[in-house]
């Protein structure tokens, strides 16, 4: 049986072809590249419980995904990550059935390492020998890390801004990191010009059809958790959104394999209220969203004004019956304190954020108390320590603790 069933590449928008077997960035037209596969003849071959023998990892979808041969998969062990239950958070928003899917156990940290691990191993097995991103932070943390396991070389771009341990990250693994006073798409313009002019691959969101991949495995685990079904509503923070999207293009391909029903879940894109693209699209329902100005907020990772692939966001969104919701930063910051406080869960404030947009949508009724709903969180709180204020008091010695 084949390692891969990967066919073609796809455009998103206008549907046009293109090789698999060579590198390739965007369609002519502007938009994103889809990896292709051959489902009716993995139909034929694999049913689901091929998958019980399996060694748990990202990579027992391998057929799913784009690499085709074990001995290029460039790995970090990947584990399959928890779907929590969380039952004083649940009574505290009325939500009985609430879970969280936590990807701070993956390596790096972060859900980044999904799309590393993927798009890095394919950009070796095509010949890539230099490859360049802009980023937030954790994505570049996650590429610079795998890079240096493939043996190959790393040039990251990020905002000043951008949280410190993400930078040592790219720093300790080799890369080539540059820092730039402005955001991300400050940064990307950087990386455009150092493509064009040292040879370098563009792996920026949504320039090559890999990293996609990647993500779409966080849809994957979470169905297969679930018994090969979906849950009522889904909620993601939502920056460049390949997450979200990836979640979205899982769900496709397992209704046409017949892995799951024809069911679909509410896909919700949170946003914090400092830059909030995709949220004021939605409520306008637009097909694009338009660039922030002056975009800020505690959850670094969804500062992106203007994502590449937001017609892909929105398109998700209108399909399923979902909504795109934007949360303050003290919105957020109380929400990752009760997370940690009454579940023991340090998460990262991009995770945050969207049990703060439950907690919206229970209160207006969007969600019921009937819905099984599932938050993801996207990385550990412990790569954020400025989102978390320390006044502990200092005792001289020979003094006593104070009665609690």
């Amino acid at each position: 049986m084949r390692f891969s069933y990967l066919d073609h590449l796809e455009c998103s928008r206008c549907a046009k072809v293109y090789d698999a077997d060579s590198l390739q960035g965007v369609c002519t037209c502007g938009a994103p590249l889809f990896a292709r596969y051959d489902l009716e003849r993995l139909t034929g071959s694999f049913n689901l419980e091929q998958l019980v023998a399996r060694e748990s990892g990202l990579w027992r979808y391998h057929e799913l995904l784009p690499v085709s041969s074990p001995e290029d998969v460039v790995s970090l062990g990947e584990p399959i990550t928890p779907l929590l239950r969380l039952p004083r958070i649940a009574q505290h928003l009325d939500l009985p059935m609430l879970y969280m899917k936590d990807e701070g156990l993956l390596p790096t940290g972060t859900f980044k390492a999904r799309g590393a691990t993927v798009g890095v191993s394919r950009a070796r097995q095509l010949g890539a020998e230099r490859l360049a991103m802009p980023t937030n932070g954790n994505a570049g943390a996650a590429w610079a890390l795998y890079a240096a396991r493939a043996g190959l070389e790393m040039l990251i771009v990020m905002p000043l801004a951008a949280p410190p341990t993400p930078r040592a990250e790219c720093a300790i693994s080799g890369a080539r990191l540059f820092l730039v006073d402005g955001l991300i798409g400050d940064a990307g313009a950087l990386v455009v010009q150092a493509v064009a002019e040292q040879g370098y691959t563009d792996i920026s969101t949504l320039k090559e059809p890999y990293r996609l991949e990647g993500k779409k495995t966080m849809g994957l685990e979470l169905f297969e958790q679930l018994g090969w079904r979906v849950p009522d509503v889904i909620l993601y923070p939502t920056g460049g959104g390949v997450g979200l999207i990836g979640i979205f293009k899982a769900l496709e391909e397992c209704q046409q394999l017949g892995w799951i029903g024809p069911k679909l879940p509410r896909l919700v894109a949170v946003q914090a209220s400092g830059c909030a693209p995709i949220v004021k699209a939605w409520e306008r329902r637009a097909e694009t969203s338009e660039p922030w100005k002056e975009a800020s907020t505690i959850a670094f990772g969804i500062t992106v004004p203007k994502a590449l692939g937001d017609f892909l966001i929105l398109r998700a969104l209108y399909k399923t019956g979902g909504c795109a919701v934007a949360v303050a930063d003290e919105e957020i910051l109380e929400a990752q304190a009760r997370l940690a406080n009454l579940e023991g869960s340090f998460i990262c404030p991009e995770g945050a954020a969207c049990f703060a947009a439950a907690a919206r949508l229970r209160q207006s009724g969007w969600l019921k108390a009937t819905d099984e709903v599932v938050v993801f969180n996207t990385g550990t709180g412990m790569l954020y320590p400025v989102t978390v204020k320390v006044d502990a008091p200092l005792l001289s010695q020979g003094v006593p603790i104070p009665a609690g």
